[in-house]
């Protein structure tokens, strides 16, 4: 990457700055990710090779302004595990994942505190620019882990259930604006649902996206063969074929 971004190197590298490279970043987690879901391990490995790559090419530009190198990432990154894992290198214990959660959150606020950052809430450290389930996920989490939950996944059932009545008012009497709130309530309660159940529901959603895509890959091939598109074929004939692809 030095190389590249050195006089003589990559014309398209050496243009590239901070902000350039931001989008490539997300887009190689997601790519990443659907190796994952593919279970593609081959795939996988040159995936994972591109998410590094990112790394690196964020490093190799604050070397380049004297800020830092990739060798002071890998140091803060390992410093940061010892640090926040003394169940395992220090004199502290865990048994259970919630422990080692609490335990993690204890060390980030001493953390904080030692860099002499101001007092901030227990939420503030959950970036806003997250993906709304993951971020909600996030937000449930740090809360439940100072006692601020539910009991039983049976009254987040009973919580959803008063929201979908909510929503279903709304829907009759309310404005767009008011229906969107109902409509964020019902998927917040569901958030909370997937983590009493453990079930991560951003994956969740992602696997149903990509059966949802089969189905309908299905459905369109077959119409195919029949000379006809989903636009000049009837709903009985589309959902006549969405069950024939579930078998």
């Amino acid at each position: 990457m030095a190389r590249l971004r050195a006089p003589g190197g990559c014309p398209w590298d050496r243009e590239q700055t901070f902000d350039t490279i931001k989008p490539y970043l997300l887009e190689e987690t997601y790519e990443v990710m659907d190796a994952i879901d593919a279970r593609d391990w081959p795939e996988l490995t040159g995936e994972l090779g591109d998410l590094l790559l990112q790394s690196v090419f964020f490093s190799q530009m604050a070397a380049e302004q004297n800020l830092f190198s990739i060798s002071d990432a890998l140091d803060a990154i390992n410093e940061k595990l010892v640090r926040r894992h003394p169940h395992v290198f220090g004199e502290q214990t865990a048994e259970t994942a919630g422990q080692v959660l609490r335990i993690w959150d204890a060390v980030k606020a001493k953390e904080k505190k030692q860099k002499g950052a101001s007092t901030a809430g227990l939420l503030d450290g959950v970036p806003r620019a997250l993906p709304a389930l993951v971020e909600a996920q996030q937000l449930t989490s740090r809360a439940a882990n100072v006692g601020f939950d539910w009991q039983n996944a049976a009254q987040v059932l009973e919580k959803l259930h008063e929201e979908l009545a909510e929503f279903d008012e709304a829907r009759r009497n309310s404005s767009a604006e008011e229906l969107e709130g109902e409509l964020g309530d019902m998927l917040f309660v569901l958030v909370n649902l997937a983590r009493f159940v453990k079930v991560d529901p951003e994956q969740a959603l992602r696997r149903t996206n990509a059966k949802f895509r089969k189905r309908f890959g299905y459905i369109e091939q077959k119409l195919a063969e029949q000379g006809k598109s989903p636009a000049e074929s009837t709903l009985a004939e589309m959902d006549a074929l969405w069950e024939e692809s579930k078998r």
